[in-house]
């Protein structure tokens, strides 16, 4: 059960300083991205990649995604090709995260990559979270700073919601994106996230979609469940029964709506909030108007369908 008193500091040089000595601890630290809030711990300490596991209830076999401040600490990480260097040219700092093959010898615990030859690496462009890796001097594993499978959080209060005291809380505010980053492999778009498609295409030429239920986990957010609230959840409804909470979208009104305007930009940052909201109403089930898989759409309904999945 969540404490009702987490530790939460208001951003700032005072709070950096306390995370950083948090950190150094091997202790945890819920820190917001562009994307969302990721639970943050040295990625080279395999005890404290351990607490991030335990806090959320997260299965072992899936691994994180690893955040450093720039390209050349990436470098130092994992291998880069030409394609991954003018995908990390175009996009870094920013909500794309690159998976790359591991360099033998390297610094990063073994729990991170889940055992495998490969690590999820993201550049992000939040002040917050490029403070933080500035502070503390390390690689930070951060996966959404959330009980495993459940809603992700984009405010401080979703994390003390989902973790309590479980960590310490870097408040700066609702995340802008609202929507995990897009992971790629090679030319394979393995979820899709703020940087869509046609982004990508614009730099690569071409690229293909992941298998949407891989047998075996590469990489984060490949799970069947996931980012589900507790109650049920309803697609592409037009109106709401009896007993559901409608999340509208354009024309299709509700007891709220992800953009009146029909903006999927804005639909992507309320999505999250919008489905805390909804799991805490006093309906008993939630539904949610179509949205079109234009651009980021495919990411929003990505996140849905998996929400959705039994």
């Amino acid at each position: 059960m969540a404490s009702p008193n987490p530790s939460i500091l208001p951003y700032g040089m005072a709070a950096l300083a306390e995370a950083a000595r948090v950190v150094a601890a091997g202790g945890l630290v819920a820190v917001p991205t562009e994307t969302v809030y990721g639970l943050a711990a040295n990625a080279t300490d395999g005890a404290a990649v351990a607490r991030i596991y335990a806090a959320k209830g997260r299965p072992s076999f899936n691994p994180l995604i690893v955040h450093v401040p720039d390209l050349a600490t990436a470098e130092t990480l994992a291998g880069f090709d030409e394609e991954a260097h003018a995908l990390a040219t175009a996009f870094w700092p920013g909500p794309l995260t690159l998976v790359r093959p591991l360099r033998a010898g390297g610094p990063l615990s073994a729990l991170v990559t889940a055992g495998l030859d490969t690590v999820a690496l993201r550049v992000p462009r939040h002040r917050a979270m490029q403070s933080l890796l500035v502070h503390c001097g390390v690689p930070l594993a951060a996966p959404s700073a959330n009980a495993s499978g459940g809603i992700s959080p984009t405010t401080a209060e979703h994390v003390a919601a989902s973790l309590g005291a479980a960590a310490l809380i870097l408040d700066d505010g609702a995340t802008p994106a609202g929507l995990e980053s897009t992971i790629v492999a090679g030319r394979t778009i393995l979820r899709p996230g703020p940087v869509t498609a046609a982004m990508l295409e614009s730099v690569l030429g071409s690229v293909s979609r992941g298998a949407e239920h891989p047998a075996v986990i590469t990489a984060p957010g490949q799970l069947a469940s996931h980012y589900a609230p507790a109650k049920p959840l309803r697609l592409n409804a037009v109106g709401a029964d009896a007993d559901e909470w409608l999340i509208g979208y354009g024309p299709v009104g509700g007891d709220e709506t992800l953009s009146a305007t029909g903006d999927p930009l804005e639909a992507a940052a309320n999505l999250f909030a919008a489905l805390h909201r909804a799991d805490a109403a006093a309906s008993m089930r939630i539904a949610v108007a179509p949205i079109p898989m234009d651009g980021i759409g495919e990411a929003i309904n990505d996140r849905l369908r998996r929400a959705a999945h039994p």
